[in-house]
């Protein structure tokens, strides 16, 4: 990210996780711009089958889900990512910022050195992905609604 600060940003980066790059670029582009209580939340709920992730992109023969079309419940790269969201939760309280205020400002996945497993015949590669993530630390920001004065009433 190229206009990161250090003063009120954390970052963390997961370096060749065993997840798949696909689910990852899924999540990754739900949970940007949220709340990282709110991430926290959706990603726990993808893990127990409560609720899907949205998948706008890889999305072939993927099953639509009530309320949002095609979606998957990707369990294993939820919870890689969720461990990452720990560790920049705990990288922000070290620096002295208010855990309650972060927003996911960046995430990204990319694809990773590809390890090669080797077979019988013919050797496979591994799944590898790098993600990064980086917090902001934002003031809570109430909208106030402007509240209409009751009209007089027109004597005719």
């Amino acid at each position: 990210m190229k206009d990161y600060s250090k003063e009120n940003m954390a970052r963390a980066i997961g370096i060749s996780l065993p997840i798949s790059f696909k689910q990852s670029v899924e999540i990754c582009n739900y949970i940007r711009n949220k709340k990282l209580s709110r991430a926290k939340d959706v990603l726990n709920k993808a893990i127990n089958q409560q609720k899907a992730i949205p998948f706008r992109r890889f999305n072939d023969n993927t099953g639509h889900k009530k309320g949002i079309g095609p979606g998957k419940y990707p369990k294993k790269a939820s919870l890689e990512i969720l461990k990452l969201i720990d560790s920049v939760e705990a990288n922000a309280q070290f620096k002295g910022m208010s855990t309650a205020n972060l927003v996911i400002k960046h995430i990204n996945a990319n694809i990773a050195s590809r390890m090669l497993h080797s077979g019988r015949k013919r050797g496979r590669k591994f799944k590898r992905t790098n993600i990064e993530i980086v917090v902001e630390e934002k003031a809570d920001v109430k909208k106030e609604y402007k509240r209409h004065k009751p009209r007089a009433k027109q004597n005719d």
